[in-house]
């Protein structure tokens, strides 16, 4: 036709993203395209997609520079502009900048200033609405002059009402009002913003509809007459008007009600001869019925998702119709409303730089890093999003359109969360966690939300609030981030371990079903008749308490239990409890140990289960009343334990008499023990000789032990003392023998394999990836040793081995807990330590300042040993030789001396129990004079403790608990809390206040996540949450860091309180150790646990002055000041783990 018109320069009169989309249209139609940019907006991306840009509005604000009707036209005009595209917002709908434009011979991409004039304002749309039969709400069809006319409206139609800018949209100077006494300050506050964002501050009043669907119609018409819908957009979902996603098609509607309100929105169009793209606005109310709101006449931020559906490039088809093209010219080529057929659905989601924790609160600053989305289905739209870009406060916050395609709506979702996952922002915070939870949430995904959408779903706002559960999680890896690890851990395999069915391990029997059976007698006779060596595994307790100080935690049990009851079902037994297992499970690993038993009883339900026990102290570390041990064992025995290890420290078989007889009442299996000191190879040593053991086994199997136990808890028995010490006794007793050691010296499996050759009935080992220093020896090398011998073991060495190879893919996780003892020592037959005290007694002394002194205490620990008259040294007696031997060393005191320098100093408690009787009493007596010495006149008791004891008082215990706790009251919480009332009661604490975590995997219950980890996290059976760790902010100025998880999809955040930064500043990512070579700071001298702080900031101290007490390997050391001085900093809290040489305080 003449009167088209081909386009050379066109000038955009906007900013940012829509700019930027409206330059790369021209570019595709070979147009030379303008940009303008204000004086904040220089150093932005937009201006440089165009082929020029000019600054324009010196002197005004950033939002009037893109205002200035006269300035943008004159530039125009200047650089040979054909056509202005004003994009959205700013002098979009202004009908005075239309009406210029044309006026000064420039093309408006857009409407005409007579349709805009009709349209773009809400009262003329309304009129023209009403003319042509389509709904609309009540209302004053004029702007309202004053605060009273909207008053009377109000009054007359009744609340709640709308207060519209006539001028504008996005939902800027819209507010509703529900009463008589929000109108003034509402009124106000809708003009002032009217007035801010679109240079008119005319405001229209209608009936507000409660929780209607926001519906639009996309219109496109020609200068000739054509006029098409392109169907309708969801833009229900909305935040203080202001739409944040929306989507195409509507779900909500029906095709009846879609095609009724497209064609209400094309008789508006049509009534005017509408030109150009336009947006027809309704609202659809609960029954259906739709009512039109207003016509935006300019493109749509979301106009996207209807390009994405239709295929038609809308903004290009704006700038066609304003050259003078038809809709159904090749260049358009939309020949008729048939010719548009939807395909697939459409998402946008607007990413803005706003921040959900703080209420939306906008951000600025400059982006850091930025990895973009892409892919198949993905469309984004940006128009400052890149590495080093600075946002600003002047302008909107939208950062970038994602937009997603697909068949189907679900399909469209799942790309668009994919799309907002890989994106990667840092430098200023953005609404991505909540656009993620919007898409997650089921009401969303079906289509069904309406305007209050968002306000009905206040979680969807604050991710800081969550179900309790979700809230402990996060503050548990919250506080193992920030305060822990600061996400620095290193990389661990995951542990295979085989699947084995539960129909296969039900099929198992082993010595379990032979008790259950037969009774304890009957597996005595079925040892007695083995030929084979018979092998208890200790892997689950010993094993791992020894060489990491019991903290293994049950759930790294329960994965392979079915294939250790399947590979191991030729196993004697499994000892998997009791020692220090109690202590550990409530204190650190905030499980049950009941449950422990329960939960491995149910999946190892053939082979027999062992525990050990230590007498009149139970599974603790003191004397308890005999009611006490008696109904622990009950308990136990109920549980699930079959076969009782019974033992005293001092070999007192007194202390063991009520353990033993409350077993033999149970019909379980008493293994009374004997605790192997000395060395029955060397004839000078004659107190633990050959007759001491044949004397206290006869006596014990007199007693009606089924089993004796030789237990070396220090690995001192040698081979050769091996083989001549079961021989001896195979003579003189009748029932088994099992022989337990450690492989402290690394002669352990030397050692067996003599008792084997001697004929020892059973033998304790652990599996080979768990066994050797402090553990005992290795059980797989043990059963190839013995394999084609009489004294096979029948175990399948190729099924133990899928079981050693499980427990090394776990063990590096408890590396922290270990010891730095690399290779087995000698030295132990020297100074008969057990093998945990040897391996932690060079940090204990080093606390004590003696560290230049460590030969001395070694050397003392022998003499103080041979001083308390050479006794059995195990936990507790041999804590007791140890902390004299410190004490003497650290006072200056020898054997010689001591009855002279010693006789007012205080001795450690430890010592003091010991003389005072409260361990028992030991072979031979005590040393009378030393006992004198230590107690200072005060009487030791000559019979068992318990027996002073009162009984303890079961049924107050079990009432407290129900009242003060709410629990039950069972038999197994009233036993934990007579054992460990403080450590229960703690445990029952944390578990309200930080949450259960039992199922949790140990990787992350020890190390937590690092940025951009994710983990699956077993919070009960059936339940698992799928956590990421998306962002760790900078600590405020209150020292709290703001982590910012994904949670099943779902984003959430907590506030952790960043100790490191409240004490050192808010910038410490890692760990902070002191300087070895400044005096005044003080270190950790062992990595473990501070559980006492002894000083505050301001105290003085003295030089070796104790400031803090830390734990580790079940040992308490002190850390000391190194110089006298007062403490300035203290860097470390009570509870909180640390690595050796972290700083604990700061001297000054």
């Amino acid at each position: 036709m003449n009167d088209k018109r081909k386009f050379k320069r066109v000038l955009v009169a906007n900013r940012g993203e829509i700019a930027i989309r409206i330059f790369r249209a021209c570019k595709e139609l070979g147009i030379r395209s303008v940009a303008i940019y204000s004086e904040e907006d220089k150093n932005t991306l937009f201006r440089t997609k165009a082929d020029e840009s000019y600054q324009i509005g010196r002197g005004k604000s950033p939002v009037d520079a893109y205002l200035a009707i006269d300035e943008i036209i004159e530039l125009a005009k200047a650089k040979g502009v054909d056509a202005i595209h004003p994009g959205y917002g700013f002098l979009s709908e202004n009908v005075e900048f239309a009406k210029a434009c044309e006026e000064e011979g420039l093309v408006f991409i857009g409407p005409d200033y007579h349709m805009m004039d009709n349209l773009g304002d809400k009262v003329k749309s309304k009129i023209v609405a009403n003319s042509v039969g389509v709904p609309t709400i009540p209302g004053i069809t004029e702007t309202i002059p004053s605060e009273e006319v909207a008053l009377r409206f109000a009054e007359e139609c009744g609340y709640p009402v709308m207060l519209k800018a006539a001028a504008g949209g996005g939902g800027r100077g819209m507010r509703i009002v529900r009463s008589k006494e929000e109108m003034p300050d509402q009124f106000r506050s809708a003009k002032s913003e009217a007035k801010k964002a679109f240079g008119i501050d005319d405001i229209f009043i209608e009936k507000y509809l409660e929780r209607p669907k926001h519906i639009e119609v996309q219109i496109l018409g020609d200068s000739y007459g054509n006029i098409v819908h392109l169907y309708e957009r969801d833009c229900s979902i909305q935040r203080r008007h202001q739409k944040v996603i929306e989507f195409t098609p509507a779900l909500c509607l029906t095709e009846e009600q879609r095609q009724n309100i497209c064609n209400d929105a094309l008789k508006i169009a049509k009534a005017v001869n509408y030109r150009s793209a336009g947006t027809v606005e309704f609202l659809v109310d609960h029954e259906g019925n739709h009512y039109f709101i207003e016509m935006n006449p300019r493109i749509q931020v979301e106009h996207t998702v209807t390009e994405m559906t239709t295929g038609i490039d809308i903004v290009q088809s704006q700038i066609l119709i304003a050259e003078g093209y038809e809709l159904n010219s090749p260049e358009l080529d939309i020949q008729s409303q048939d010719d548009i057929q939807p395909r697939g659905f459409a998402i946008q989601c607007r990413l803005t730089t706003e921040d959900p924790i703080n209420g939306f609160a906008p951000d600025t600053g400059v982006i850091t890093k930025y990895t973009s989305a892409g892919g198949y289905g993905i469309r984004l739209d940006a128009g400052n999003a890149f590495v080093n870009s600075t946002i600003s406060p002047y302008y909107d916050s939208l950062l970038v359109k994602v937009t997603s395609w697909a068949r189907s709506f679900h399909d469209a979702i799942s790309k668009a969360k994919r799309a907002l996952k890989e994106m990667k922002i840092n430098g200023v915070k953005t609404n991505r966690a909540f656009l993620l939870n919007v898409l997650n949430h089921p009401t969303f995904q079906a289509g069904n939300c309406d305007t209050g959408f968002i306000a009905d779903n206040p979680e969807l706002m604050n991710i800081m609030v969550r179900e309790d559960k979700e809230v402990k999680l996060l503050t548990f890896l919250g506080e193992k981030y920030v305060n822990g690890n600061r996400g620095i851990k290193p990389q661990f395999d995951v542990p295979v371990f085989p699947r084995i069915k539960p129909a296969e391990i039900a099929k198992l029997s082993g010595t379990k079903q032979i008790l259950d059976e037969k009774g304890p007698q009957g597996v005595v006779d079925w040892v007695k008749d083995q030929k084979k060596l018979l092998i208890t595994d200790t892997t689950m307790r010993d094993a791992q308490q020894s060489l990491m100080a019991t903290r293994v935690r049950t759930v790294d049990m329960e994965k392979i239990a079915p294939a250790t009851a399947l590979y191991g079902k030729d196993l004697f037994s499994l000892e998997m409890w009791g020692g220090a297992t109690f202590d550990t499970s409530y204190r650190f690993l905030k499980e049950s140990p009941w449950e422990r038993l329960e939960t491995l009883r149910a999946k190892i339900p053939n082979i027999m289960f062992q525990m050990l026990i230590r007498g009149a102290n139970a599974v603790g570390y003191k004397n308890y009343p005999d009611n006490v041990i008696r109904r622990f064992v009950k308990e136990s025995a109920k549980s699930g334990i079959d076969v009782f290890r019974i033992f005293d420290s001092l070999n007192w078989i007194q202390g063991m008499e009520v353990a033993l007889d409350e077993t033999l009442n149970q019909g379980k299996i008493a293994e009374a023990c004997i605790c192997y000191t000395g060395d029955i190879l060397d004839e000078s040593r004659e107190k633990y000789n050959l007759n001491y053991y044949i004397k206290m086994a006869k006596e014990l199997e007199k007693r009606g032990a089924h089993i004796l136990g030789i237990k070396d808890m220090s690995g001192l028995i040698k081979p050769m003392a091996a083989k001549k010490l079961i021989e001896a006794l195979k003579n003189e007793i009748s029932i088994p023998i099992h022989l337990h050691t450690h492989d402290t010296s690394g002669n352990g499996v030397a050692t067996l394999m003599m008792a084997a050759n001697a004929g020892v009935d059973i033998i304790d080992a652990a599996f080979n990836s768990m066994s050797g220093l402090t553990s005992q020896p290795a059980l797989n090398s043990i059963v190839a040793a013995m394999d084609s011998t009489e004294r096979e073991t029948g175990i399948d060495p190729d099924g133990i081995q899928e079981i050693s190879d499980y427990w090394a893919a776990v063990r590096p996780v408890y590396a922290g807990f270990e010891s730095d003892m690399m290779t087995g020592s000698a030295e132990i037959y020297k100074y008969e330590m057990p093998g945990g005290q040897y391996s932690n007694l060079k940090s204990q002394v080093e606390s004590f300042g003696l560290g230049h002194k460590f030969n001395d205490v070694k050397d003392m620990y022998k003499a103080v040993n041979e001083m308390l008259g050479d006794i059995v040294k195990v936990t507790p007696s041999s804590k007791a030789v140890g902390d004299m031997a410190i004490f003497m060393v650290q006072n200056e005191l020898t054997p010689e001396n001591i009855y002279e320098k010693a006789k007012d100093i205080d001795f450690p408690d430890s010592i003091v129990s010991y003389f005072e009787g409260m361990m028992g009493q030991p072979e031979g007596g005590f040393p009378e004079k030393l006992q004198k010495l230590v107690l200072h006149g005060k009487k030791p008791i000559t019979c068992r403790p318990g027996e002073l004891l009162p009984e303890e008082d079961f049924d107050g215990i079990k009432k407290l608990l129900v009242e003060k706790y709410g629990l039950e009251g069972t038999e197994k919480e009233a036993l934990s809390y007579a054992l460990y009332p403080k450590v229960f009661e703690d445990y029952l604490k944390s578990l309200d206040k930080e949450g259960d975590f039992r199922l949790m995997g140990s990787d992350i219950f020890f190390h937590g996540l690092s940025e951009g980890e994710t983990c699956e996290v077993k919070i009960a059976e059936g339940k698992e949450l799928v956590v990421r760790l998306s962002d760790v902010r900078d600590a405020d100025d209150e020292g709290f860091r703001n982590l910012v998880f994904e949670v099943n999809g779902n984003r959430s955040a907590v506030k952790i309180k960043d100790q490191a930064a409240s004490n050192i500043g808010a910038n410490s990512s890692q760990i902070v150790y002191a300087n070895a070579e400044d005096p005044n700071e003080i270190g950790a001298n062992i990595p473990g646990n501070i559980i006492k702080v002894l000083i505050a900031e301001g105290d003085e101290v003295e030089e070796k002055q104790p400031i803090a007490v830390i734990e580790a390997m079940k040992m308490e050391t002190n850390i000391l000041a190194p110089a006298k001085g007062v403490v300035d900093k203290i860097y470390i809290k009570e509870g909180q783990q640390v690595k050796a040489g972290e700083l604990i305080a700061k001297l000054k």
